[in-house]
């Protein structure tokens, strides 16, 4: 056996490739809780890749024969309805795992030089994962999917000059149809995931490169013993492989809990109206998209004005796109000489707070139908939202920050 590593080693560097990002790989030793979500998030997309992968071979990617075949996964198909429980709940278990992990960067810093690259691989993930989730959820071809993707894809038809060329393009025609649902099947279970795997692979190498962050903003290597070894590091493996499956077990049993009794979750998870067959001339009383876009899709709703002769459709997609790419430039937002929230000053710990406040919010206020008096609290806390990244660069600059120790705390 040791013949055989030695030659495939000799030809592909297997060995030296695990030795660098696993066996010899050294992570801070003081990883808490919220170092789980990194791994949980690999778990939860190998889950969605294995059940996606189980669901198309029973699945018809048709106009007339999408509905029923999900219909017949769920009834007849031998553990369809598992799998396409794991799959849905999944969806939902994958935003969550990944809002988790993202809050972990803001309160660590771990957007921060030399993770700067990190942060951008790993922004690019989170719109894959969107574009990922938006194509996926039309293909039951219910009520829900049909007129939310009705909604999302007239939105470009708000951008001046190419609107409406742009929404005829990726819909395939007038309406959604079966050629928009045959397109977004193909994007959903081929090229997406092509690219999101790409873009995890260089999420982990441009970690491994820089080394990670840990909840004390300590750089690991600038410490090291007589043999090259950090001080305040030990080997991933074994000792963060058993550790994360204290998490992987914790995860499992919440999740298990969810597909086999509230695989639905009330209407978050599955929507009611998705029970029901695309009907093109039956509008559902309200529409909301999955509730992991809706504090975007509430902050397209709070633009109720017109400005510059374009009306506030338009104005609500730039708020609402520009929410996300606001997030790219964060690295560079941050002025602060240290990384860790554990350092930074009070006035960072408490815009962070309103920022995550007005997050969540604003997800409930996408959900729920729209009034003058929630439409007002969603522009305020829209405007919250943004001043946390635009005051950014003043407010990290000017409060005082505590020293920052030379060997990580635990």
């Amino acid at each position: 056996m040791s013949k055989i590593i030695s030659w495939i080693d000799e030809r592909l560097p297997i060995v030296e490739a695990y030795n660098k990002h696993l066996g010899k790989y050294y992570a801070p030793k003081n990883f808490n809780l919220w170092y789980f979500f990194g791994s949980l998030a690999l778990l939860v997309l190998v889950n969605q890749l294995v059940t996606g992968i189980w669901l198309t071979m029973s699945y018809n990617p048709t106009g007339e024969g999408a509905f029923a075949s999900v219909e017949y996964i769920m009834r007849d198909v031998e553990w369809g309805w598992l799998l396409r429980y794991l799959h849905s709940t999944g969806a939902s278990a994958f935003f969550v795992v990944v809002y988790l992990h993202m809050f972990r960067g803001l309160m660590y810093g771990s957007y921060k030089k030399p993770r700067e690259l990190i942060w951008l691989f790993g922004m690019l993930i989170y719109l894959v994962l969107m574009a990922e989730a938006f194509m996926g959820y039309l293909l039951p071809w219910g009520q829900m999917s049909y007129w939310g993707a009705q909604v999302i894809v007239n939105l470009f038809g708000a951008i001046p000059i190419i609107g409406e060329d742009l929404s005829l393009w990726i819909r395939g025609d007038y309406l959604i149809s079966g050629i928009t649902l045959n397109r977004f099947f193909a994007l959903h279970v081929v090229a997406l995931p092509i690219v999101l795997l790409g873009l995890v692979v260089l999420h982990i190498l441009a970690l491994h490169e820089v080394g990670s962050n840990n909840p004390d903003g300590i750089d690991i290597k600038k410490n090291k013993d007589e043999n090259g070894i950090p001080k305040d590091g030990i080997p991933f493996h074994p000792y963060y492989t058993v550790h994360d499956l204290v998490g992987v077990g914790v995860f499992l049993f919440v999740f298990c809990i969810v597909v086999f009794f509230f695989p639905e979750m009330g209407g978050l998870f599955l929507e009611k109206p998705n029970f029901e067959p695309a009907n093109p001339l039956k509008t559902p009383d309200h529409i909301a998209p999955v509730w992991y876009f809706t504090p975007f899709y509430a902050m397209l709703r709070a633009v109720t004005v017109n400005l510059f002769g374009l009306d506030a459709k338009f104005w609500g997609v730039v708020v609402m796109g520009g929410a996300i790419a606001i997030l790219f430039v964060l690295p560079w937002l941050d002025r602060s000489p240290v990384r860790s929230m554990r350092y930074k000053g009070m006035i960072s710990k408490v815009a962070l707070g309103i920022f995550v406040v007005s997050f969540i919010i604003l997800g409930y206020l996408g959900i729920v139908p729209a009034t003058e008096g929630k439409t007002l609290l969603a522009q305020v806390l829209t405007t919250f939202y943004f001043l946390y990244f635009i005051l950014m660069p003043f407010y990290t600059r000017m409060e005082k920050t505590k020293p920052v120790p030379e060997r990580v705390t635990g």
